[in-house]
């Protein structure tokens, strides 16, 4: 997922695939359990916004339905109204009949006041209400809502059905109104076994960069063994940081071999000062510069733990010695440590908790990217 650009506005993901198929699968094996045996409910959904998941929520619901829709309107761009028009009624004779309201988000109620209005007199056996979303944060009326997927921060979504101006209705996944992403450059730092990689993997599709990993670029010349290939693999595996003038032109041409791209994460680069400054003077000769270092900070403890797992399949002789691993946070914390310092006074050092789920941690670094 990455971030979109509806008309003048920014979206950043915030709500994947799999977990709305898993809320719209649980919301319809609840309203099925509570239903009698053999009634025929008849679900009602509300348009525009409401049409993919009904349509999900139908083919998930096991049973025999009918299905109806109501088209209103209540939000002009990206603010609710008050002002709710029906545009497209109901016909059906519903006399003695389960209704149950398919409605995509719920915020303020007044659209549900209005339903609730429609139904009224309409001599329902029961009228009940499910929503996919809903921001318990605003809403303001006192009227029942039976089935609720998901409850959300106060803040303008789209995606899935819903829409700013007409557009976003068609992605699958939920976006949320972001800023204008202003960030290129980022150095995405932290002691070996931090899970840079893994972070790096997930924000590159996220933000659109291109994510340049020292390690992705010595297994390349190790592998292929040309003569910085050679000479990066003896650092390595004595548990030495590889010399600053070999890491600094396998960087530059990395980045060389880019010139459209948006911007990139540098992960494992640069690891001492003199490399950040030479970074530096690289990407400003280009009108360019670092927007933030943003560091995964783990206990080191955890960290040799972390390697020494990751040694027993990854095939990395620096992975399974712990004297080795020690070794490198030696050299991590006598050397690269500095950067800290370096990019603080800049205002550029982001601090970030390393210990969570990778979940966890990608939303706190995407937190520092949406400000950056």
């Amino acid at each position: 997922m990455k971030i979109i650009k509806l008309h003048d506005l920014y979206f950043k993901p915030y709500i994947k695939e799999a977990e709305i198929k898993a809320i719209v699968k649980h919301l319809a094996a609840q309203v099925k359990a509570d239903l009698p045996k053999g009634e025929i409910p008849i679900f009602v959904g509300i348009l525009n916004g409401c049409f993919l998941f009904a349509a999900d929520f139908i083919r998930e619901f096991n049973g025999n339905c009918e299905v109806s829709f109501i088209k209103l309107a209540s939000y002009n761009g990206t603010e609710t109204t008050n002002d709710v028009k029906k545009l497209v009624g109901i016909n059906e004779d519903l006399t003695n009949r389960t209704v149950i309201i398919l409605e995509d988000i719920i915020d303020t109620g007044t659209t549900l006041q209005e339903i609730y209005n429609i139904f009224r007199e309409k001599n329902l056996k029961q009228l009940k209400v499910a929503t996919l979303f809903f921001k318990p944060d605003v809403f303001k009326k006192e009227l029942p809502i039976d089935y609720i997927g998901k409850s959300i921060e106060d803040k303008f979504i789209v995606g899935y059905g819903l829409d700013y101006n007409g557009l976003g209705r068609n992605y699958p996944a939920i976006y949320q109104l972001s800023r204008s992403p202003k960030m290129k450059n980022i150095v995405l730092f932290g002691p070996p076994g931090a899970g840079k990689g893994t972070q790096a993997e997930f924000l590159k599709d996220m933000y659109n960069l291109v994510h340049i990993s020292t390690g992705d670029v010595f297994r390349f010349n190790i592998k292929n063994a040309t003569e910085l290939g050679i000479l990066a693999k003896k650092y390595i595996d004595e548990g030495d940081l590889v010399p600053d003038e070999v890491t600094i032109n396998m960087l530059k041409a990395e980045v060389e071999k880019n010139p459209d791209a948006n911007g990139f994460i540098f992960d494992g680069f640069p690891r001492t000062q003199s490399q950040a400054e030479a970074l530096d003077a690289f990407l400003s000769d280009k009108g360019q510069e670092i927007n933030g270092m943003v560091a995964l900070e783990v206990p080191e403890d955890i960290l040799v733990t972390r390697l020494l797992e990751r040694g027993k399949t990854s095939g990395r002789a620096d992975d399974t010695d712990e004297g080795k691993i020690r070794n490198r946070f030696n050299e991590y914390n006598t050397k690269t440590a500095i950067l800290k310092d370096y990019f603080a006074e800049q205002n550029k050092y982001y601090g970030i908790n390393g210990v969570g789920s990778i979940k966890d941690i990608t939303n706190r670094i995407s937190e520092v990217f949406d400000k950056l």
